[in-house]
This record gives C-alpha cells, structure tokens and sequence, in this order.
C-alpha cells in the first residue's frame, strides 16, 4: 500500500527529469509510518519535497475515490520559514505540484505582510497549506477560537531550523509547537529541515521537546562547492582590514562577466552600498542589469529584485545576508564572497544559492579584503571537505518570551494555570523552570510582580469566572497583538523623497549626525538631506558625489570558533612544512615574513609578542578566538595586569588577537607570573572590567520590549527611540530599587554575561590557553600578525587630516627594509 503511494511522487519526479534521492524516500516513509524528526541535507538537494510529498501522499491514501475533488480540508500542514521572502518561493514550488498532479489544495503565505483581505480569506476558508513565521504564529493563537483552525493540522515543517534554533524565534516556535500539539485532538508530526548543523542531535532535541524520542534523516549525499580564491595580484606582507576589496575590483569584474546571473555577498550593508556604487561606476553600461539587495530597503524593491532574479532579468544582485537562506532562484549559476564570512556554515549557505538544484555543483569566489583572509579561504576549504559546520544551542528560560506567550494566550482564548506549565516544561528550553518561577511569571502579568501593581497597563491578564486566565481589556489585547514579536531592533529612520516616494530605512544613529544639506549614498543613489521631521528623513537625487556611505550600527561578524580551530590547525601543518591549499602556498610570504621577526604560533603555543615604538610600549597576545571574545579577554588581561602595576592602556583586537598599549616599558615575562589567564575570580574580574551595568541595561530594553513592558508604537506612528529607552531606564531602576528578585532583571544579568560577555566560550578560551606552551617573542618591527591590529586602532581612535592609508604607508615605509 506504501508503495502505491510512493508511486504517485515517484511519478511527479520522473515528469521533472529529476531522481529521487534516497533521504527523500526514506523521509517520505518516515513521515507515512507517523514519526517526527530533523531532516539534515545539503542547500538545494529538494528538501522541500522531501516533506511536502508525504503530506500530500497520506492525504490520498485517506481519500482514495475523492482526492481529486475540492472539499473545505482545513489546514492539513503549517509550513514555518524564519524569512518572508522564502514564502512566495516556497508557495510557487508547492502549488505547481498539486497542479501538476490534479490535488485541488490551496497554499496560502500569511505573515506580516498579507493583507487583510487576504487575511480574512484564510480565516474564512483556510488553505491545506499554510506558510507562516513563528512571529504570525504566534499572532494566529491569539485568535479567538483557534482551536478550531487548528484541529485539521497534520504536521508542522520548521524550515531553515539552523537560523532559528539559537535565538528566541526558535523559543517561539518551542512554545507554538507544544500549545499546538496539547490541543490539537489528534497528534500532528512536527518536523524540521536543516542544511548546515554541527549539533544534529541537539537541534533535534530542541524541535522535538522533552517527551519525543529523537529522529534523524540524514542525506548521505555532498553537495558539490567549487570554492574559487581570487588571489590578489600582490599579497602584501602588511595587510591591513578591509583596504584590499575594492582594488580587487578589477578582478572581480570579469568574474561577473562570464557568469549567467551572479549573487555578489559583503558583509554588511555599508559594503553592499559601496560595492554596487563601484561596480556601476566601472561598468555604467550594466544599469538596468544590476541591482541591490539588503534588509533596509524598501520591501517593494526587495520583491521586485527577488522576481527579477526568479525570471533570470538581471546580470547581478549585490547583498547582504538578506538573500543568504533557501530561496531558489535558478538562473544564478555563481556566487562571489567579498571578505572572509567568519563562519563555515554561513560560506556554505551562501555557497548554495548557486545552481541551488539537485546535483549540480555550487561554484562560490572567495575575495579577500586583506591577504591573511587567504588563510581563511583555506580554513573554509578544509571545513568544507571534512563537513565540519557550526553548532547552535539554543537559549533557556527566556522569562520574557514566556510572559509574552502566555499574554497571547490569554488574548485568545484564554488558558489554566497547571495544564499550561506542563505544555511549557516540555519545551526544551523551559525543562528546568520551576513551580516557584511559574507563579512569579503568573503573578507579574496579573499583578505586576512587587513593583509594578499599582499601575493598570501592567495588570494585564485576569482570572475569569470560569478559571480561566483572560486578557479582557480590549486596548491591552491591542497593544499586544501590535507588539508580538522577539526581534528588536534599532530606531529606523524612514528615508523618502518629497513626492513620498519610500525608498528605505536607516539608523536614526546616522541621521542625527548630518546636517541639512548634507549628502549621503543610499540605495544605490547620491542623496541631499531636505529635512528630518520626527522618525522620517526627506530627501532628494543630488548631481554631486559622495563618499558617505550610509552606515548600521550592526556589530562586525566575530570569526566562529569551528574556523579558527581551522586557522591553527592549518599553521600547525606550515610549521611541519605541508601546505594544504594554493592559498597557503600564496600567503607563505606573510607567514615567512611573521616566522623570521617572531613565530607562526600552532595549536600547543600561545604567542605573546611585545615591542617598543614611538607610540608606546605594545603588548601583542594571539588566542585566535575571533572579535568578541579578544574584546572581553583584553579587557581582563589590562585589568589583571592594572591591579599590580600602576598602568593605562588603549586597546585593540581583531579575530586573530588584542594589542595593549601603554606609554611605558613593561616586563611581560615577569607579569606573566601573576597568572594572568587564571579562571579564579573570573567573574568576579570581568564584572569589575567591563561596564556590566551599562550592557544590562541594553539587554533590558530588549526584554522589556519583548515581556510588552514597553510599547513599540501604533502602525505608522511607532514610539521614538528616545521614549522607549527612557521607559526601559525607568522600569531597569524600579525593579533594581524594589524588585531586585525579578526574574526579567535576572535575565537580563544572565544574557548580558552569558551573551554579551560570551562568558561559556571565554573559559572554554582561557582553559586552552592555561593547556598551551606560552611563548614570548620581542620583534624589533610590527609582524604582519601585529600589524592589522594596530591598524584598526589607529582607524577608530585617531584624528588625523592625513586619510589611514597615507598613514599607514608612512608607517610600512619605516620597516620594508627588513623585508
């Protein structure tokens, strides 16, 4: 009988000219026989497939005689993506299937940008399809009786589960899945799909809950990426952040070129700008050809680039992570990577937007915007070869995400105390919450917890006379469905012409610094500031360049540490004389340069290298743990070394290590004997070192933000960012004054150690480095490891009227002679 059934796929399949891979059929089996699980496979394998056909597979199956014939289903699968723009991908792929095969099913996209019309519709006559986000979800058990909407569900699909399962959203989802799954009357399979994962059982666990048993399905098939490393015509021994991209501009055009269609990836939206600016400069025959991709563009421009792709209209798309996640847009045949991604699973994502079919190839170029990212190209060729991706755990007792869900709840249709902690103690996330944590979390969005009870719009949800908990005043339920949601983000300034014409968002960080008259590039255009009335921004077209390139807040991408285990694994294989890649062999020059004035440090050593210079007496220390550790680890360091000697320091770092600078000679070696890199007290130091206060406080307006202690603003007429930090300040100091026990003022401590301060991977660091032989080299001249380091604090901490390249080459030219 299964057969049979499998037959109907197989022949789909064979119609398309395609094979049917073994992970598919044996998720199809799965699926048929009732399990739930984590599907594993390679971008553009035909995941999707994989779990759409069995839905509509065991539909056939039940309805034999009938199948083909229209019939009110209900929802028969909710399909959830973390990215809006994969849902019309998505949506297209599954509706050509039932239409090829004769299954008169709808498949419908409700997120926030359907409108109500459509809303309604779905509401009135649900699709057997539906593709959602977790935030819409969310928004849909906040429905009056969405149990009934509910009750037809089959399975739940969680796509793209890697972008979801270490954040909040993922919680989100967490909660939707077990609320869903305690009163649907039968019992729907949940199952997620995941292309690059390093913890597979992990991520299974937290999809699955606490009750399920772990499943599996594991492509045993590679995807094929054909990694292409532009090498630059000279590789500097000096390198430097960032100068090196754009002089490879010259190389990267024939690239272009030669390609079909090409997705060209930066970094950030600031390079985005800058790179479709240069390229359209060189090539002004390519306008109308090219385009630009990134999150704060308007969303009309990003559909209209996202067609224009799917119909193979345009020669290239510039962007940002925007386009990173499974969209399938065929005619792209090539990828270019400008800047090392700092992370193998997010090269790999990016790698599969290329030929994101079954079986073809992948082909990727690697551009690198400084010589030593070769060694990165060369750490991400070897992850890729030995399928050795990141890994994503998942955040737990998230206090704030639960007092919104329970809010939305009780917009709904209400909810029971007990009945709904077991629901909650079956998410992974919330396994450890305690009695005694539930009722505080119950009692603050009834009574407002010890601080907040004589203030009405914190005394949210009520108990009922049936027993039920209930929001019953209609502007709380308003302002709640308004605010859903985990993200929170920066105050956005809308940028528009005089006509109204929208074309964007940007910081309202940026804004504040411009005068009127002041010019900026954004969206690919040279634009006069006119004026800036509350959160908008008017401008118009100006005929003069600039060099001012709108710019984000978004902290730079720190080098994950599955890459940086690459990066001494490959130095330890120069030290044995093997190079493992052409990149290795055309940064050999650095390395050898960095051996002669110090050493190549491997896995077992740990390089410390001091010098003096007419800026001061530098202390250079390589963990090779990415940004944002170096950032705490330097300041421990500075406020170890402080407490025995009178000192101050400037400090530096970038994903290789940290510089200290100071105005006076050091002993290092004999500093080294206060044991600097002990854990003992480390918490207690860090705390002391950094500004903990200050980061708990940013961490607190997203809490409060989510727990809907604050309010965002009405459609159209959102909150200023300045009024919603007074309000998040405010309630930070009544809850430290008079409620020091409050679980959100708790979690706000917790994230901002345990995520700001990355306080699991510091000790993970410093635990590494206590196991390595500490070596420490005098060099009489920056090596090329100091030397970026020193750049990046000579380009954010000096005022010069000299440009940082003048600067620098000053600087080179004091030491090319010992070359």
């Amino acid at each position: 009988m299964k057969e049979t059934r499998l037959a109907i796929g197989l022949d789909y399949f064979q119609k398309k000219g395609w094979t049917l891979f073994p992970f598919q059929k044996q998720t199809w089996n799965d699926y048929l026989d009732g399990k739930s699980g984590l599907l594993n496979a390679p971008t553009g394998s035909g995941k999707t497939f994989a779990l759409w056909f069995p839905v509509i597979l065991e539909y056939i199956k039940n309805n034999q005689d009938t199948w083909q014939k229209p019939k009110k289903n209900g929802i028969q699968l909710i399909w959830v993506t973390p990215l809006r723009a994969l849902a019309q991908d998505i949506q297209k792929a599954m509706q050509e299937v039932c239409e090829t095969i004769g299954l008169p099913w709808q498949v419908a996209v409700r997120n926030g940008d359907t409108d109500s019309k459509t809303r309604a519709a779905i509401k009135r006559r649900p699709p057997e399809c539906l593709i959602t986000t977790p935030e819409t979800l969310h928004v849909l058990i906040s429905q009056k009786g969405h149990a009934d909407l509910f009750r037809t569900v089959q399975a739940v699909v969680v796509d793209e589960w890697h972008e979801l399962v270490g954040n909040k959203r993922g919680v989100q989802v967490q909660l939707a899945l077990e609320y869903m799954q305690s009163i649907c009357p039968t019992t729907f399979r949940r199952w997620a799909v995941s292309a690059t994962i390093g913890n597979l059982e992990a991520a299974a666990k937290t999809l699955l809950g606490e009750e399920m048993p772990t499943h599996i399905v594991k492509a045993d098939i590679k995807k094929q990426i054909i990694l292409n490393t532009v090498i630059p015509e000279e590789v500097e021994k000096y390198p430097w952040h960032g100068h090196l991209g754009i002089r490879m501009l010259d190389q990267v055009i024939p690239i272009i070129e030669s390609g079909k269609t090409v997705l060209l990836f930066t970094n950030t939206r600031s390079q985005t700008e800058i790179w479709y600016q240069k390229i359209l400069e060189a090539r002004p025959d390519w306008a109308g050809w090219i385009a630009m991709h990134h999150g704060s563009l308007d969303m009309a421009v990003r559909g209209w680039v996202e067609n224009a792709l799917h119909e193979g209209k345009l020669k290239l798309v510039v962007c940002t992570s925007s386009l990173d996640l499974g969209v399938d847009f065929r005619p792209v045949n090539r990828v270019i990577q400008v800047g090392s991604p700092k992370g193998v699973s997010r090269f790999m994502q990016r790698a599969g937007r290329a030929s994101h079919q079954p079986g073809l190839p992948s082909e990727i170029f690697f551009v690198p915007t400084n010589s030593l990212e070769l060694i990165e190209a060369a750490a991400l060729r070897d992850a890729i070869e030995k399928e050795e991706t990141e890994s994503q755990f998942p955040p737990v007792l998230a206090y704030d995400v639960l007092i919104q869900f329970l809010v939305t709840l009780a917009v709904g249709d209400g909810f029971e105390e007990k009945s709904i902690y077991e629901v909650v103690k079956k998410c992974h996330s919330y396994k450890d919450l305690s009695v005694a944590e539930m009722s505080w979390v119950m009692d603050f969005i009834t009574k407002g917890g010890a601080s907040l009870g004589s203030y009405e719009d914190f005394l949210k949800v009520i108990q009922t006379e049936d027993g039920l908990y209930r929001v019953t005043n209609k502007k709380i339920a308003m302002k709640h469905r308004l605010s859903m949601g985990t993200i929170v983000s920066e105050a956005m300034i809308k940028v528009k012409f005089k006509n109204g014409a929208y074309l964007g968002t940007v910081e309202e960080s940026f804004i504040s610094k411009m005068k009127i008259g002041d010019r900026f590039f954004f969206t690919g255009r040279s634009l006069e500031l006119l004026r800036v009335n509350g959160l908008t921004a008017t401008v118009k077209v100006s005929e003069k360049k600039t060099t001012n390139v709108v710019s984000w807040m978004g902290a730079r991408m720190s080098l994950s540490s599955k890459l940086a285990d690459k990066i001494r694994e490959i130095f330890e294989l120069y030290n044995q004389g093997i190079s493992i890649s052409e990149e290795i062999v055309h940064v050999s020059p650095i390395l050898e340069l960095q051996n002669r004035l110090s050493i190549v440090p491997n896995r077992d050593t740990f390089l410390i290298e001091a010098h003096q210079t007419n800026q001061g007496f530098h202390l250079f220390f390589y963990p090779f743990e990415g940004r944002a550790i170096h950032e705490l680890m330097s300041a421990l360091i500075a406020y170890r070394i402080s407490v025995s000697y009178p000192v101050t320091f400037s400090m530096a770092m970038n994903d290789y290590g940290f510089e200290l600078l100071c105005d006076s000679y050091m002993n290092i070696e004999e500093i080294l004997e206060e044991d600097l890199f002990s854990l003992k007290n480390l918490r207690e130091d860090i705390l002391r070192c950094v500004n903990e206060t200050e980061m708990t406080r940013r961490k607190f307006r997203e809490i409060a933000s989510i727990a809907g202690l604050v309010f965002q603003g009405y459609p159209g007429k959102p909150t200023t960012f300045k009024h919603i930090q007074a309000n998040s300040s405010l309630l930070f100091q009544v809850f430290e004054q008079y409620d020091p026990e409050n679980l959100l003022l708790k979690q706000a401590h917790g994230e901002a150690i345990d995520q700001q301060m990355e306080e699991d991977k510091m000790i993970h660091a410093l635990q590494k480095i206590n196991g390595q032989y500490l070596v420490v080299k005098h060099p009489v001249q920056f090596t090329p490891f100091s030397f970026p380091i020193m750049v990046d604090r000579l380009s954010r901490t000096s005022i010069s009227s000299e440009s940082i390249e003048d600067r620098i080459a000053k600087i080179q030219a004091q030491f090319q002679v010992m070359d």
